[in-house]
């Protein structure tokens, strides 16, 4: 299964999902609270300033509940075949 996590509202979650088919479910965090127990919520910096915001990152969860790995700073291209690489050997 997969799921994505963001800070963002339901409502930009569905318009994001539907621009790019995704088919997957996208989870609201608003709160940030998934977002602080993964230590995904970090102090981020662009021209100097310095802000709170989400590190794109992904876990590989197993059936038992537990991280077999995580991928943290990820970048768009390439990653999915990075994951399903991984996934053949978890």
């Amino acid at each position: 299964m997969i799921v994505g996590v963001s800070p963002d509202k339901s409502a930009a979650q569905t318009k994001f999902k539907d621009k790019f088919d995704l088919p997957f479910t996208l989870l609201s965090d608003v709160d940030h609270r998934v977002a602080e127990a993964y230590g995904t919520w970090v102090e981020k910096s662009m021209y100097g300033r310095k802000y709170m915001g989400m590190e794109r990152s992904t876990f590989l969860i197993g059936k038992d509940g537990k991280i077999k790995k995580i991928f943290h700073k990820v970048k768009p291209e390439g990653h999915a075949e990075e994951v399903y690489a991984a996934l053949q050997s978890v």
